[in-house]
């Protein structure tokens, strides 16, 4: 009985080492896996995406971990109302530019983020509303979009419209104040 116990106990680890080493050989052979986490997502045709301040692209180890294990960036501040139009009329791309030309570089694709956000609203925008408001917005949004045209792949074009929490509702700030 005893010996029987362990034929079969020898028997269940071969065939169970037998079977992980025919999956091993056929994941491997049949399934091909990215050696990045970036070129894993472009197999499967998706992006992935890091948001980036352009200040970190000075920091060599930050941008080596960047370029090898993504193929996508999303700017974190540079791109925002109050960062490409400082002043009314005004407007300043270096850092979105900077960013731009880093994924470039490096074959990634380029989100913009975000033409519009109550949190960046630049000085001069924020007690304005109705037509003055509109009109403000859509130079703004159609200055910016022109620049990176060809170089963006997505926008977020308005950045958290509606309210966070339980209520679902409407954000209550000055873009809401269109007319």
């Amino acid at each position: 009985m005893k010996h029987k116990r362990l034929l079969r106990a020898a028997v269940t680890i071969a065939v169970t080492g037998a079977l992980a080493t025919g999956m091993t050989m056929a994941m491997t052979t049949g399934a091909s896996a990215g050696t990045t986490l970036g070129a894993s997502a472009a197999e499967k045709g998706r992006y992935f995406g890091a948001a980036v301040a352009t200040g970190k692209l000075s920091n060599s180890t930050y941008t080596t971990i960047l370029n090898r294990e993504f193929n996508s960036v999303v700017a974190e501040n540079e791109m925002k109302w109050d960062a490409t139009e400082p002043q009314q009329g005004r407007f300043s791309y270096s850092g979105g530019d900077r960013l731009v030309s880093h994924a470039q570089a490096n074959g990634m694709s380029v989100r913009g983020h975000a033409l519009l956000w109550h949190q960046q609203e630049p000085g001069w925008a924020q007690s304005m509303s109705g037509s003055a408001l509109r009109s403000a917005m859509i130079n703004h949004v159609t200055q910016v979009a022109t620049h990176f045209r060809g170089k963006i792949y997505a926008w977020d074009v308005v950045n958290e419209a509606f309210a966070d929490g339980g209520s679902g509702g409407r954000r209550d700030s000055n873009l809401q104040r269109t007319g």
